[in-house]
């Protein structure tokens, strides 16, 4: 498929016709794969992603040590960073990388101004994702404050249950340490600990999830 069926396909239901011509005349179509990192801190931000099919999970630097997860995206969504990033000219802030493979369409910054006060559909196609993350990210920060690490251990499977389609998790216990902010030997454990009040069952190579919300 070209770009403006791909869009039609995902966005037809949401934006006008008008809108996807624009969209798919300006725009870039680009491919990635897991691991691929989109948005690396310091980047100007040029062009700003939608999310076609796949799933991209947004990291926030931590300036004493590692990285922070903050949120996951998914299809028909963008990050609400990376556009602030674009409408104000400014240095990102967080880390995109892809949880799956997957396929964005990238618009020029110069359009999403425009499309503000040109089509209602778009204004609140960023309003919308401006408030979405906004409450994935009080959600993090709730996490953090108030969670014991097995809770959010737990809920971050959940999370990565949902974006996969599948109570299987490839996940090393170093890869979630790293997206959690802690050890690999305290991920260990409490997992450990999860298999034993039976909510997982663990694999040599994966993590399964007994029950899923």
């Amino acid at each position: 498929m070209n770009i403006k069926e791909i869009l039609q396909e995902s966005y037809g239901h949401i934006f006008e016709e008008k809108l996807i011509d624009e969209i798919a005349h300006v725009s870039l179509l680009r491919d990635f794969e897991e691991g691929d990192v989109l948005i690396d801190f310091g980047d100007y931000i040029k062009k700003m992603p939608i999310l076609v099919h796949g799933a991209i999970k947004i990291l926030r630097e931590d300036f004493d040590e590692g990285e922070l997860l903050l949120y996951f995206i998914e299809k028909g969504d963008t990050c609400a960073m990376s556009m602030a990033c674009c409408m104000g000219d400014k240095r990102s802030e967080i880390r995109a990388v892809a949880e799956t493979s997957g396929q964005v369409v990238m618009i020029p910054v110069s359009n999403i101004e425009e499309w503000m006060g040109k089509y209602k559909s778009w204004r609140n196609y960023v309003f919308n994702s401006y408030n979405n993350r906004l409450k994935e990210m009080l959600s993090a920060i709730d996490s953090l404050a108030f969670l014991n690490m097995d809770d959010r251990l737990l809920n971050y499977l959940y999370d990565k249950a949902k974006i996969n389609k599948s109570n299987q998790i490839q996940s090393t216990h170093q890869e979630i340490a790293y997206d959690l902010h802690t050890s690999r030997v305290v991920v260990s454990r409490l997992l450990k600990a999860l298999e034993n009040d039976g909510k997982i069952r663990l694999h040599r190579a994966s993590i399964e999830l007994l029950n899923r919300k």
